[in-house]
């Protein structure tokens, strides 16, 4: 593995057989850290964002669940 960085990004090199599976987690967990890098959102602001639309999507789709 090599890492380099330049002025305006950071390259990581890897060998061809490396799990692509966990390396697509490790894309996605960057992906996320990337954007949420400036969020200026509090955990209990997130918390309640969560619960709000679990309880949106509940209330559109119970029907599909519950007869």
């Amino acid at each position: 593995m090599v890492i380099e960085r330049t002025s305006k990004e950071i390259i990581i090199r890897l060998p061809s057989y490396v799990d692509t599976e966990g390396l697509q987690r490790l894309v996605d967990y960057l992906t996320y850290k990337e954007a949420t890098s400036k969020s200026k959102a509090k955990q209990s602001d997130i918390d309640i964002l969560a619960q709000e639309v679990k309880e949106g999507w509940w209330a559109k789709n119970r029907s599909r669940f519950v007869k």
